[in-house]
């Protein structure tokens, strides 16, 4: 799926003061923790022989998609909107206990992107080292993870001020079950220079809708 790198104008930009407030004069990023439902989409998603992994990368990489603030990055010194994401994620190794970062293109069907994410994790996901076998993941890849051995209630990721990085960044947790519905709770890190409340509430909203309603997206396996 080609993608596209716009420059932002910050002479026009809306967020041009609180994009300079937020890196030059008080550089701040954070974190917040939800539980999302997703009793409905799980059951759908086993019903039609979908996993549930690509299901997450490819939800998450369609609602970042709806809002420009999650896209912003630095092209070549440059300061712009990609058109969507790349999801990188790590894959684990079950014989010495580490990961490697493979990433899957994004596709606007879902069907599609669940196909290539099983290409992909069969071709490269037994490749050791930092990266796969895959290479070096595009400049528009952001990183969107899970810990499938425990749920948390809280997770906080410390990106140690790495300049010029605006991307958000997902780490899911474990399903745990109460009262008969099934919750995973989700952590988003962002950076305040582009991303504000709002636009992780409308962020959470998007991926809540489409997990109640899997039929309007997942389509045949």
């Amino acid at each position: 799926m080609e993608n596209h790198f716009t420059q932002i104008d910050l002479q026009t930009w809306p967020q041009a003061q609180e994009f300079y407030y937020y890196t030059q004069m008080a550089s701040t990023s954070y974190t917040v923790n939800v539980l999302l439902d997703v009793t409905n989409t799980r059951k759908a998603l086993k019903a039609a022989g979908y996993k549930f992994f690509p299901a997450y990368l490819w939800l998450m990489t369609r609602a970042i998609s709806q809002q420009e603030q999650f896209r912003v990055g630095v092209q070549d010194g440059t300061l712009g909107v990609w058109g969507h994401l790349t999801p990188a994620y790590p894959q684990f190794h079950s014989d010495d206990h580490t990961t490697s970062l493979l990433y899957t293109e994004f596709e606007v069907n879902f069907s599609a992107f669940h196909a290539a994410y099983l290409a992909d994790t069969k071709q490269y996901g037994a490749s050791h080292g930092i990266l796969s076998a895959k290479g070096v993941p595009p400049a528009s890849s952001y990183i969107i993870s899970c810990i499938p051995w425990f749920s948390f209630e809280s997770f906080s990721l410390h990106n140690h001020g790495i300049k010029d990085y605006y991307f958000p960044s997902f780490e899911a947790g474990a399903f745990r079950e109460e009262n008969g519905r099934i919750w995973m709770p989700l952590s988003v890190t962002v950076h305040h220079a582009t991303v504000d409340g709002w636009h992780l509430k409308t962020l959470f909203e998007d991926v809540q809708s489409a997990l109640n309603e899997p039929e309007n997206w997942m389509g045949p396996c």
